[in-house]
């Protein structure tokens, strides 16, 4: 009885001392794998990186991890549309809120210098404020005494937007914006704001002419890793987009 004590106590300091080394070494494995992820993508600040799963020694030795989860708070993705005030010739920006990515699969070289996962899924939100750069920024000539622009996005609820137009008639401003419901959509790369009935000016207007000023649409390139627009639907700060990506390079 004495020995077999002593064994159950010695199997008991070695579990939690594998433990303690296999917490030890996810720690390290996340702090190294967000500094290159850091550096990779140029960001300003150091992302999140979780890693999933135990014992995280054993994935180690298998060259595979299950499942790791990156979060971003601020991303500075490219719109090759334009659509910034770059006049300096650098790519025009937009801020992407709380990017967090779910890696599955992500294989790693020997030298930790890459990982790859197979697949990968997330979320992210793009602010209204953000958003409205996209939109026509300053009055546009609708017809002949007739000029309007978009001044502000919000939630319009049911998963709409809610486009708020500011119109000057013959010399006379509105006395307050008109405002229309937009559907939102993800074509491709880009993010598409569509009217869902046209606003009312006051004035007989072309569809063609108001849809200028009322649909609008931001192109979004060079999402961490490779991963790519999926959805998106109105909320009540923002546009909530979903990413999603296969092959996405998490370093290297």
């Amino acid at each position: 009885m004495r020995a077999l004590r002593i064994l159950l106590i010695v199997t008991i300091v070695l579990g939690g001392l594998f433990v303690i080394a296999d917490r030890v070494a996810v720690g390290f494995a996340e702090d190294e794998a967000a500094e290159r992820l850091r550096a990779n993508e140029g960001l300003a600040a150091t992302p999140d990186v979780s890693i999933k799963g135990f014992p995280f020694l054993t994935q180690v030795a298998g060259g595979e991890l299950d499942e790791v989860e990156v979060g971003i708070k601020n991303y500075e993705a490219d719109t090759s549309a334009g659509t910034g005030d770059a006049s300096d010739g650098a790519p025009a920006k937009i801020r992407i809120d709380n990017l967090t990515a779910h890696m599955r699969g992500v294989a790693f070289s020997s030298g930790y210098s890459s990982a790859k996962a197979a697949s990968a899924t997330g979320t992210a939100t793009i602010s209204y404020a953000e958003l409205l750069k996209a939109a026509k920024a300053e009055p546009v000539d609708v017809t002949s005494g007739v000029t309007a622009q978009v001044v502000g996005l919000s939630d319009g609820g049911n998963g709409k937007i809610k486009v708020e137009v500011e119109a000057t008639v013959l010399g006379r401003k509105l006395p307050r914006p008109v405002s229309v419901l937009s559907t939102v959509r993800v074509k491709g790369d880009t993010v598409e704001v569509q009217a869902d009935s046209l606003p009312n000016l006051g004035v007989q207007l072309a569809e063609d002419k108001v849809r200028l000023i009322t649909d609008f649409q931001q192109k979004i390139d060079g999402l961490p890793g490779g991963i790519r627009l999926d959805r998106v639907e109105a909320a009540a700060d923002g546009v909530d987009i979903g990413v999603k990506g296969s092959d996405v390079d998490l370093v290297g």
